[in-house]
């Protein structure tokens, strides 16, 4: 759709090195048909924020070209387009600019509402999820409802966002023991998950593969809000994950994740 104002921040080593390409293939870890271009992160920012204030020519899957006067337009353009025909860089982008808009509450979750379930790596996630600033100022009862349906959900990165903004955005003393009681109610069971569980590190990046029980990316979300929750409330987050439903390798996870971080490696997880 916009491939034509990407390609040319396309990063170089991202064409010419091998090497440098591997290695930013296996840190977005991508699904195998996703297209990931090779942007960085400054530059993909710099088209949302370009298409928000101006607007752009956006190319339809038929082929017809189409000038969106402003941000609001793009979204409406992305929306009618299969997500199968958008690259990486362009779903990112189409979260900054949910993110960026000018808008109602109401109007600003329903866009959301229709863009969770494109997402379907965890980069796209996380990066939505940690830009979306306005959350923190939002109704947090409004947000907290929206976010139920996608906590209910069996698809695997809608979970995981319902998790990661829960982690960013409600992960304080009036909200903890909503959170600790929604992800003890996850059934890891009957969520479905595109990515395939792998044994080993291979040498050569495959994409949409993991090395982790699947729905992987909800098990690390999940043990990512825990070790977080430790640095917060270190007390009521030992006392619930000993208490907890949750699976013994996302309780390991959490564990590792509490170890690796600067905030708890000195702090008892358990």
């Amino acid at each position: 759709m916009i491939n034509h104002l990407l390609q040319p921040l396309v990063c170089e080593r991202f064409l010419t090195n091998a090497r440098y390409r591997e290695r930013h293939l296996r840190v977005v870890n991508a699904l195998p048909e996703r297209r990931v271009m090779g942007l960085h992160s400054p530059e993909i920012k710099q088209v949302a924020k370009q298409l928000s204030r101006e607007g752009g020519e956006v190319v339809m899957p038929d082929g017809t070209r189409r000038f969106c006067a402003n941000g609001a337009e793009v979204i409406r353009a992305f929306e009618a387009v299969p997500s199968e025909n958008l690259c990486y860089e362009e779903t990112v982008i189409w979260g900054y600019l949910i993110n960026l808009e000018k808008c109602s509450l109401d109007e600003r979750l329903a866009m959301l509402g229709r863009y969770v379930p494109v997402l379907d790596n965890w980069a796209v996630c996380d990066s939505y999820c940690a830009h979306a600033k306005w959350m923190a100022r939002a109704d947090k009862e409004a947000l907290w409802a929206f976010l139920e349906r996608w906590f209910d959900s069996e698809r695997e990165f809608e979970v995981r966002f319902a998790v990661v903004v829960a982690m960013c955005y409600f992960l304080n003393e009036e909200w903890l023991d909503k959170v600790f009681e929604r992800i003890n109610g996850l059934d890891f069971g009957r969520i479905k998950s595109k990515y395939k569980t792998i044994k080993g590190k291979p040498k050569v990046a495959q994409q949409g593969t993991v090395q982790g029980a699947e729905p992987y990316y909800v098990r690390m979300g999940v043990a990512w809000l825990l070790a977080t929750a430790l640095a917060k409330f270190p007390d009521a987050t030992r006392a619930f994950v000993h208490s907890s439903n949750l699976p013994a390798d996302v309780v390991k996870l959490y564990i590792r994740k509490a170890r690796e971080s600067f905030r708890t490696r000195t702090v008892e997880a358990v």
